[in-house]
């Protein structure tokens, strides 16, 4: 009897533990379904504003949006650290969007996570004369952008230099214990921005460089204006990359698989000494039943019918500009600890103002004043009619040299040309990988590539 009693107590124990591990498995389950809900309204309250914003201008681009969504829903519900309140915080992440043309994803983004830049209001003035949401983003039109794009490949190539610009901070003025430059540029370009030849020029340097906190996600669709790529450019985008010294990441799913789009940026930041590329394949104009996966999604309003299909399609049950409360909770949430994340850099620098009075110094002019140092006028070689006359390029030469004395903030290059027309600074060395604290940019024979990468570093503050 003893033996049948301990038995029949190891049979019920064995049952009560299945029936615990069933539960955890529905919960687990519904909680995964509900995740899987908060999800897709999220990424169709982007689609759906890009919609109705362009439908209302009659003008615009809602194809690329609809394909973005999801990428842009990761970025910036979840994976990048930024402060609406404060869009200038040094070490926020950086978000460029190099098909600019696509500009109503970056608007509903920067609206959901809270930048009083872009309320509602702004939305519906997509376009409009001297709103803050013209068809291209401006930089000094619209905080949350942080540079102007438009031209295809430009704002790729201006991510290269912001990812350059941190690199060059976070080597002059990390300490140990003290790390006050830290964070990621994020950028999504499209096919056209892959084909055009400033692209090659800063991605080329980017993988030369090593700019391991550069990653860039390929809307990789298949369409341009004059139908598919199959058309112009068929090479293999990912050993082209892979060549240049990048890692090279591959989602499949772009449009529904959230999850993949958080993995690959997972990976992408494992990899600290190589840029990635993650080739994200989309559908331009997805949910739209009649205009979806064409050039007819690309630069042209959807029309009233066809965004009630595509709301149907996509199971969208709101309105016109019409955002449940759900959506903008989740948006905010990862706002709010970006806040709490600045706030915790702000206790870092008052620290490393004790520890490192003379390099926060520096780093309060030339970084959080943005002004230029005392005395860069006074150092400028002194001339007169008398004086014997030289090239200009050694007076070039002689005044860029007494200004990189006083101002270290002085950084760039002139694409293969510093013994020609004498544009070494003497008192440093090569920014290169490894020597990141160097200001001598060594961009190689690109000279588009260099403008554009010179123009986002002395972005980077402002």
């Amino acid at each position: 009897a003893p033996a049948v009693a301990c038995f029949a107590l190891a049979a019920a124990g064995a049952a009560a533990s299945r029936r615990r591990a069933g539960r955890k498995a529905r919960t687990a389950a519904k909680a995964t379904a509900v995740s899987a809900e908060v999800d897709t309204d999220c990424v169709n309250a982007i689609r759906f504003l890009a919609v109705d914003a362009v439908n209302k201008a009659n003008s615009g681009h809602p194809g690329a949006p609809m394909g973005q969504a999801p990428i842009g829903y990761v970025l910036f519900a979840e994976e990048m650290n930024f402060n609406p309140e404060d869009p200038d915080w040094v070490n926020r992440d950086r978000f460029v969007l190099s098909s600019g043309h696509g500009c109503m994803l970056q608007y509903s983004l920067l609206h959901l996570a809270g930048y009083s830049s872009v309320s509602i209001e702004d939305i519906k003035q997509f376009r409009q004369w001297g709103s803050k949401t013209p068809g291209h983003p401006e930089n000094f039109e619209t905080a949350g952008i942080e540079v102007t794009t438009g031209p295809l490949g430009m704002g790729i190539s201006n991510a290269v230099g912001l990812a350059a610009a941190e690199a060059h901070l976070a080597a002059v003025y990390n300490k140990p214990g003290m790390t006050l430059i830290d964070h990621y540029t994020y950028c999504i370009m499209g096919d056209g921005c892959m084909q055009e030849g400033i692209s090659h020029e800063s991605c080329a340097y980017a993988g030369h460089l090593g700019l391991g906190k550069l990653i860039a996600f390929y809307d990789d669709n298949n369409i341009t204006i004059d139908g598919h790529t199959e058309l112009s450019f068929t090479e293999d985008v990912g050993k082209r990359y892979e060549a240049y010294g990048w890692q090279v990441l591959t989602v499949e799913d772009g449009n529904t698989d959230v999850d993949a789009i958080r993995k690959a940026i997972a990976e992408a930041k494992a990899c600290t000494d190589k840029p990635t590329l993650i080739k994200v394949k989309t559908v331009i104009g997805f949910g739209s039943p009649n205009k979806a996966d064409s050039h007819d999604a690309h630069g042209a309003p959807l029309g009233s019918d066809e965004a009630t299909a595509t709301r149907e399609n996509l199971g969208w049950k709101y309105g016109e500009f019409e955002v449940p409360e759900s959506v903008y909770d989740v948006f905010r949430a990862n706002a709010a600890e970006g806040a709490k994340k600045q706030e915790a850099w702000k206790g870092l620098w008052a620290e490393y103002q004790e520890k490192e009075p003379e390099l926060a110094k520096q780093f309060q002019r030339s970084v959080l004043d943005r002004t230029l140092p005392e005395g860069w006028v006074e150092a400028l070689p002194k001339l007169t009619p008398e004086d014997k006359g030289k090239a200009t390029r050694l007076h070039s030469q002689d005044c860029l040299n007494a200004l990189a004395n006083v101002m270290p903030e002085l950084i760039g290059g002139s694409a293969d040309l510093a013994p020609s027309n004498m544009t070494l600074m003497k008192c440093t060395g090569d920014f290169l990988k490894g020597s990141y604290e160097g200001r001598n940019m060594r961009f190689g024979i690109r000279e588009f590539g260099m403008g554009a990468v010179c123009n986002a570093v002395s972005l980077h503050k402002s």
